[in-house]
């Protein structure tokens, strides 16, 4: 397991089993016998050595960045089991985790005995990460898009940490391949009305975002930059 990823997992454990234990009761028999053997697949999902980023960190970060917002979700639990399997299928060179990622958590979800509208609305948020769009009615994927984007309007230090996580998930391109790529992905994001959809997010991090992704560009133009 990669440093990154090493936080306490028996909270993480607790806080999936308790996510579980909040959902309205089964009547096809009691989920939580279950909820071990699957925690242990979501674990290992996101365990894996060649996650710098997207690991179990990365999960309990966005579970504690979507809580404030609990009392304004729609579907709250809906919201957090979309954090949980967002990322679970991640493979830097393919162009479909999102589309399998949430076939993952309709697959898990559904032995579970997880109702067909949540699956649903776990799926369809899944799968608006790709893009990172969502309808201004839909509050719910806007606060998990928020969410996943959170860390680019953290401070430069916890930024910086990021962009090497990130970096090393791609430590199979060079230099010059990583660079041009991650410049397009910047420049595109910032060349969006907005990056944050909430507006609490908006007014929060929106501009500290832009300046973090402003001198990752310029660190990555820089000739002599270590990449």
């Amino acid at each position: 397991m990669s440093s990154e990823n090493n936080i306490n997992g028996l909270e993480l454990k607790s806080q999936w089993q308790s996510l579980l234990q909040s959902l309205p009761p089964n009547p096809h028999g009691d989920r939580r016998i279950g909820s071990g053997v699957f925690w242990e697949l979501v674990n290992a999902a996101y365990s894996s050595d060649d996650r710098f980023y997207h690991g179990l960190a990365h999960v309990k970060y966005m579970l504690d960045a979507i809580a404030p917002w609990e009392s304004q979700a729609n579907n709250y639990p809906a919201i957090q089991l979309a954090t949980w399997f967002h990322d679970a299928i991640y493979n830097p060179k393919a162009k479909d985790n999102e589309e399998k990622s949430a076939a993952y958590a309709a697959k898990v979800l559904k032995r579970l005995k997880i109702s067909s509208s949540t699956i649903d609305a776990v799926t369809q948020m899944i799968l608006k990460t790709k893009h990172h769009q969502a309808d201004p009615e839909d509050i719910d994927s806007q606060i998990l898009l928020d969410a996943d984007l959170a860390i680019l309007g953290e401070d430069e230090s916890s930024y910086r940490f990021y962009a090497k996580g990130i970096r090393r998930e791609y430590a199979w391109l060079s230099s010059e391949e990583y660079r041009s790529g991650r410049i397009d992905v910047l420049k595109k994001l910032l060349q969006r009305p907005r990056i944050y959809l909430t507006a609490q997010m908006f007014e929060q991090q929106e501009a500290k975002a832009r300046q973090n992704m402003l001198a990752e560009i310029e660190l990555l133009c820089s000739s002599d930059s270590d990449l």
